[in-house]
């Protein structure tokens, strides 16, 4: 995949491209106007794409989370675990208060979502998925220094190798699963999570331990010379 800087990584906030999900919005809004209610942009640390070694993929953003404060893994459960975790790790500055204007920075890291408006449940459908799938793949190209990604959860991992145009059966998803992975000419290490929900917490499926040892791999690569 060569890389090209003219690519477009984000929606604008009032994509048209998914029926169920604009009038999903729609009725967001209507239920609650103050809120961002939109495809939600990515997250960047201080010095944008060329600053990133590792992306960090989840699968949408959620109804109170993302789609209420714009900004993804803010304001729910999810967003509490990931953002401890990063800031545990070296790789977040400041303080996480599950609000967009609070103090917190990316370090070295990027935050994005396979598809970028909320879904009714929490689900997106196939052919949102694909459709959304150009701008992961127009952001997977443009990151000139990235080393790792890791993917939280199943479906954020196949849409991870779907956006690559690599065979999913090639790469099975399973929690600290590793693959080796060329992009644009370079390695990258595909790390796959189980997804830091409060459900996936709540029955142990996840550890704080589990997701942190995680990161402590990507952080190896990271560090690699």
């Amino acid at each position: 995949m060569a890389v090209s800087m003219t690519l477009v990584t984000e929606p604008p906030k009032d994509c048209p491209l998914c029926p169920r999900l604009v009038a999903f919005r729609a009725e967001a809004a209507t239920k609650n106007p103050d809120w961002f209610n939109g495809a939600v942009p990515s997250f960047l640390p201080p010095g944008k794409e060329k600053k990133v070694e590792l992306l960090i993929v989840g699968l949408a953003p959620g109804m109170g989370g993302a789609n209420r404060t714009g900004r993804p893994f803010t304001g729910d459960w999810a967003g509490d675990l990931l953002y401890a975790t990063l800031l545990k790790k070296g790789l977040a500055t400041g303080t996480y208060d599950q609000r967009p204007d609070d103090s917190l920075k990316l370090k070295r890291t990027m935050i994005t979502n396979a598809v970028r408006c909320v879904p009714p449940q929490n689900k997106p459908i196939g052919e949102e998925m694909k459709t959304c799938r150009p701008f992961l793949g127009a952001t997977l190209e443009t990151l000139p220094h990235l080393k790792a990604i890791v993917c939280l959860g199943r479906i954020a991992h196949e849409n991870t190798l779907s956006a690559l145009e690599l065979r999913r059966a090639a790469y099975p998803f399973g929690h600290q699963a590793r693959a080796d992975l060329e992009i644009s000419g370079k390695p990258v290490a595909l790390i796959d999570s189980y997804h830091c929900s409060r459900y996936n917490t709540n029955t142990k499926r996840l550890t704080e331990e589990m997701f942190e040892a995680v990161f402590d791999d990507a952080l190896v690569v990271m560090n690699q010379k």
